[in-house]
């Protein structure tokens, strides 16, 4: 897949399709309302979440919705 259809893991170099999304936020600059996405690969999508998780981030993985 190419084009805006294709979503790329977020993690530095890596241009695999992600299957995972990595919801997070960081509770001193963002309220509960508002949080980030990222995108991740089955390879990485461990390194994701325990980056954040090291921060004391709150954090869920959750599948990624396939495109309507």
């Amino acid at each position: 897949m190419t084009g805006p259809e294709r979503r790329t893991c977020s993690r530095a170099g890596c241009r695999r399709d992600a299957t995972q999304q990595v919801h997070w936020r960081n509770p001193r600059i963002h309220t509960g309302d508002r949080g980030k996405v990222w995108l991740a690969c089955d390879e990485h999508v461990g390194f994701l979440s325990d980056f954040l998780t090291a921060r004391a981030f709150p954090v869920e993985v959750v599948p990624l919705q396939p495109v309507p």
